[in-house]
């Protein structure tokens, strides 16, 4: 079994927030935040070659906008309808090229089929859901569930294993928190982990190809609390964050 080094390896000015990946075009959407500038970037990447669509796009909303969902090759970004709440409202799709296609300030998002995006207009209520065209944002459709159903993802997350249930001698390092988070596929077996070390406290990433290691980053230092799960598989992808801004993909 081989390991493909990354074939994306990209660095982002501030924290990533979120990733969206679109099923239909493989492509995967970042948000990155720079709490001390106060400003919202978005980027977006192909899955199946490593070329970067756009990088650290920015909108008129410096701060409050992020991303809603991605369809066939659209990001889709929200609003908010206040500086102090969560509900949303107000939405932009932005082309693989990072060109705006459309902007609506009434409509809300609710969930993604199929076909495209479900939405509703903020301003009727009890809200009524329909389709829309996610490449012109026109009213396709009234909702019907049993018509347009949810579309599947292809991500697989890794689930919280004992350490006792790994090969000592592949670890370099004794695991801290009694727990790693784990996923197999195929012959490999990907493994996060903390450490700690000269009291600091460190996130691992491990493939082992059976009980072998072939494979091995470290995702955080001098972090103060164990972090939440570190990776996803998308396909035959592992796909990581390192240091908080730094998005990895490996082939597998």
């Amino acid at each position: 079994m081989t390991v493909h080094l990354p074939y994306i390896n990209q660095q982002f000015n501030g924290s990533i927030w979120r990733m969206e990946i679109d099923e239909i075009s493989d492509t995967i959407f970042i948000e990155i935040r720079n709490d001390t500038e106060k400003q919202v970037s978005f980027s977006s990447i192909d899955l199946n070659n490593g070329n970067l669509n756009f990088k650290d796009l920015v909108t008129p909303e410096r701060w409050l906008t992020g991303i809603e969902t991605a369809y066939n090759g659209v990001l889709l970004l929200h609003n908010y309808q206040s500086a102090t709440g969560p509900a949303h409202r107000g939405l932009t799709a932005i082309d693989t090229d990072g060109t705006v296609l459309w902007t609506n300030y009434i409509y809300a998002f609710d969930h993604l089929t199929t076909k495209g995006p479900i939405l509703y207009d903020t301003h009727i209520h009890p809200k009524k859901l329909f389709l829309i065209d996610i490449k012109t944002g026109i009213v396709e459709r009234i909702y019907e569930p049993t018509m347009l159903p949810e579309i599947k993802t292809n991500i697989t997350l890794p689930g919280v294993l004992s350490p006792d249930t790994l090969p000592h001698d592949a670890l370099a390092f004794p695991v801290f928190g009694n727990s790693v988070h784990y996923l197999e596929y195929n012959n490999f077996r990907i493994v996060s982990l903390h450490a700690l070390q000269a009291g600091m406290l460190k996130q691992y990433l491990y493939i082992l190809d059976g009980t072998v290691k072939v494979y091995e980053d470290l995702l955080n230092n001098d972090i103060q609390k164990l972090q939440p799960e570190a990776f996803i598989l998308h396909k035959n992808r592992l796909i990581y964050i390192k240091n908080k801004s730094e998005l990895k993909v490996l082939s597998l």
